[in-house]
């Protein structure tokens, strides 16, 4: 597939109801390419006409989960996907001749959702291991108290707990819904759970909770900044993480090659 090459506009009703988002395909997926502006005009205007958006980021891993799991390639159609990461990066120089115009992983996109809200936002935090949710709105408080966090539940709660937890987001009905439970298990679990009912926009934010609860440290910033933040996670985690980088990121740019050479994943007849 070409890159689509169509001009972001987030001015009128009209255009936030029916965005044309410039998109990459990169392995069978359509990932937004907008700038960090770009990005927080669109949600802000979904939230501000609350129009349901489930939005999550594709990285290097995913990709390859994307490849090994069609359905849930299939289930992303659905989303709206942002880049996260310098696999996807080179993966766009490689396909397209440039680069995403910003890296909008998670940990960075939300907090700066939060702080440029014009207006006191609910926001639902659910997932990860117990307690720590709790501790991720605490912190999401310290960084800006104008919003209401709440968590309403971790990530390992059984099918009646969670029924539970679904009826108490529909009687509140939050703004933001973020969704921890890994990939692809949070984007499967929006999809089958959540609409307009519930909330506004549902973000797969994966380790989201941790990083803010400061369970797990990021890099510095001058490892973000040379884009080398999977290197200090590898060296954090190495026995959790050495397969998801050493093997998954050649991997990675094994079907990224295919791609350029035209072969595509078969996706489901639905």
């Amino acid at each position: 597939m070409n890159k689509q090459t169509s001009d972001f506009q987030a001015v009128s009703s009209a255009t936030v109801q029916s965005p044309i988002l410039p998109t990459q395909n990169i392995l069978g997926v359509d990932v937004a390419d907008l700038s960090l502006d770009e990005a927080l005009k669109f949600t802000h205007g979904r939230l501000a006409l609350e129009l349901f958006t489930p939005i999550t980021f594709l990285n290097a891993h995913n990709g390859n989960i994307a490849q090994r799991e069609i359905h849930f390639a299939d289930v992303l159609d659905d989303f709206t996907v942002l880049s996260d990461g310098i696999g996807v990066d080179i993966a766009s120089k490689i396909l397209y001749g440039e680069k995403f115009k910003a890296n909008l992983n998670g940990t960075d996109f939300i907090p700066a959702l939060l702080r440029t809200s014009p207006r006191r936002l609910k926001v639902a935090l659910y997932g990860a291991r117990p307690g720590i949710a709790k501790k991720a709105a605490d912190a999401f408080a310290q960084m800006d108290d104008r919003h209401v966090y709440r968590s309403v539940g971790h990530g390992f709660i059984g099918a009646k707990k969670q029924a539970a937890m679904l009826e108490e987001i529909l009687k509140w009905k939050p703004d933001v819904m973020l969704v921890a439970k890994g990939v692809p298990a949070q984007e499967f679990w929006i999809h089958r759970h959540l609409s307009e009912r519930h909330c506004t926009l549902a973000f797969g934010v994966g380790a989201l909770f941790d990083f803010v609860a400061g369970n797990v440290a990021r890099a510095p910033n001058w490892m973000r900044t040379i884009r080398a933040e999977w290197l200090y996670r590898l060296i954090q985690e190495p026995g959790r993480m050495w397969r998801r980088y050493i093997i998954g990121n050649p991997v990675f740019l094994i079907h990224v090659i295919k791609q350029k050479m035209g072969w595509s994943p078969e996706r489901k007849v639905s």
